[in-house]
């Protein structure tokens, strides 16, 4: 394949981020657009120059030229719109979390085995430069053996121009029963991933402590999971404060991340925001020295890039980051965090097959999206 053809489904809030990559390929063509809200779809269609719009999935599936989907709908929607992609034989790439459950996220994979096309859920994690470098330090020995890995979320508020934009309706179906769980399946499985994808280790088994917070946040929230190598272990906190102002160009949050080894550490202190007045990425070395390691962090060149990485997979016939199998894994640890809190036990992510929710989840009932057909 010298080029691809391509076809956005969902022209929502997460569009905006994830599209821009892929007009900007050299070797992707964005032909196509589908969405319900056809006011939308067709305002997206002519910022972005795309020639076609389609009020729904079948009619955009039935179209010759397109080789290719990015799925950006709501979850719930991914089991339906993925095995319809599978189906129609178009290459897929489809927006975290995978699915609304593990036995979900299996029958996709399953159409998507049969159907014979590229698959891929679409991590920015994966692609956001300071995480990488840190993943390329990692591997190089710079820190020696990790032994310790600690993420920090929090919520707090901003006044971005991107945050001010967004719709409303984009967020009503997370806060029901159309999502199995809040801000921790949503939004923390970038956490999840990154800390699967960073040490290419399986995780053995999660302790946590969830907590109900306000809407659909779930905080505070400690967890403290083992990998498969007794000598590396994971920490993560989620936080929110919403009176605690957060600089940034998108969402009003933050991450920071540390990979702790036995010669030294790194550490990533920025993700969604730009929250500290500290370097991006920050290698702490056995002579004890300090290194700033210059990089790019807006969160935005995460999606640029991953964008960038499904094409180039495609044209050049390899396997993209992340799997089904890796959206498996991810989907399993946000469940083990539920469950482990919900039983004040020990949780094996490998034994979850179907999904976990908080006791209290759903805060709201019912949503006014028009589903797309599939």
């Amino acid at each position: 394949m010298d080029r691809v053809r391509l076809g956005v489904v969902g022209v929502g809030n997460i569009a905006q981020l994830n599209v821009p990559g892929y007009l900007a390929h050299p070797n992707c063509d964005v032909v196509a657009v589908c969405d319900p809200h056809a006011g939308r779809a067709e305002a997206a269609a002519a910022a972005w120059a795309v020639p076609r719009v389609f009020a729904d999935l079948d009619s955009l599936l039935a179209d010759a030229d397109v080789d290719a989907v990015e799925i950006l709908t709501p979850t719930y929607l991914h089991h339906q719109h993925v095995i319809a992609a599978a189906r129609a034989g178009k290459h897929i790439s489809c927006q975290k979390p995978m699915a609304n459950s593990v036995s979900q996220a299996r029958e996709m994979l399953e159409e998507v085995r049969r159907a014979g096309v590229t698959f891929r859920v679409s991590e920015c994690a994966f692609h956001y430069p300071p995480l990488v470098r840190a993943k390329e330090l990692i591997q190089a020995g710079a820190i020696g053996t990790p032994t310790v890995f600690r993420v920090k979320t929090v919520v707090g508020t901003t006044e971005s121009e991107f945050q001010s934009g967004l719709h409303a309706d984009g967020y009503t179906w997370r806060f029901n029963e159309k999502s199995p769980g809040g801000h921790l399946f949503d939004d923390v499985v970038h956490k999840y991933a990154a800390a699967l994808w960073l040490f290419d280790t399986d995780i053995r088994s999660v302790q946590a402590v969830v907590r109900k917070g306000p809407v659909f946040f779930e905080a505070p929230t400690a967890a403290l999971w083992e990998y498969e190598r007794d000598d590396l272990l994971g920490l993560m906190e989620v936080s929110y404060a919403p009176n605690m102002h957060v600089r940034s160009h998108y969402y009003g949050a933050d991450e920071f991340f540390e990979i702790q080894g036995t010669d030294g550490f790194i550490w990533v202190t920025r993700f969604t925001g730009e929250m500290l007045d500290l370097p991006p990425l920050v290698l702490y070395g056995s002579d004890g020295t300090t290194t700033s390691v210059p990089v790019d962090a807006d969160w935005m060149a995460g999606f640029r890039n991953s964008a960038a990485h499904f094409i180039d997979a495609l044209v050049d016939g390899t396997e993209p980051e992340m799997s089904g199998e890796l959206g498996i894994k991810v989907l399993q640890l946000a469940f083990a965090v539920y469950q482990a809190s919900n039983e004040r036990r020990p949780v094996e992510p490998a034994s979850i097959e179907d999904a976990v929710s908080p006791p209290w989840w759903p805060p709201m009932q019912g949503d006014d999206w028009s589903t797309l057909k599939g």
